[in-house]
């Protein structure tokens, strides 16, 4: 069976998975759709937590926790942080087929070394 996520995720012939890493792979990265500020990139924000990065101002996030029937305390809202990333693990179960989904565990397993799905079960342990 093919890893989740593998180094050749979409990847699907020969000539892409040689275009990526023998080409692509280890140039910078120009994402000019990105939810993070660019004065706080310019700044090197540091984040509080990985709720403050991840659901900060992700509208994407947001949308599917509103579709998932998280009240707006819990996205936008004054709950804490810990409250807000359960809610986050309680929705990416019901994102599968999203690319919501798939950016959620290529983030936890590409910068945090997490190859487990994230889901309430294990919210507190990755938090």
């Amino acid at each position: 069976m093919k890893t989740f996520l593998d180094e050749n995720f979409l990847l699907t012939n020969e000539t892409g998975r040689k275009l990526f890493h023998d080409v692509a792979e280890h140039l910078p990265i120009f994402d000019f759709h990105c939810h993070l500020s660019p004065k706080e990139i310019y700044e090197d924000k540091k984040f509080r937590s990985i709720t403050d990065a991840w659901l900060g101002g992700d509208h994407y996030k947001w949308r599917a926790l509103r579709a998932n029937g998280v009240g707006e305390e819990f996205i936008t809202g004054e709950k804490t942080d810990w409250e807000k990333f359960e809610k986050w693990a309680a929705t990416v179960p019901d994102t599968f087929g999203n690319p919501l989904y798939h950016w959620t565990h290529l983030e936890l397993q590409r910068y945090f070394g997490i190859s487990e799905t994230l889901s309430p079960a294990n919210a507190q342990t990755i938090f």
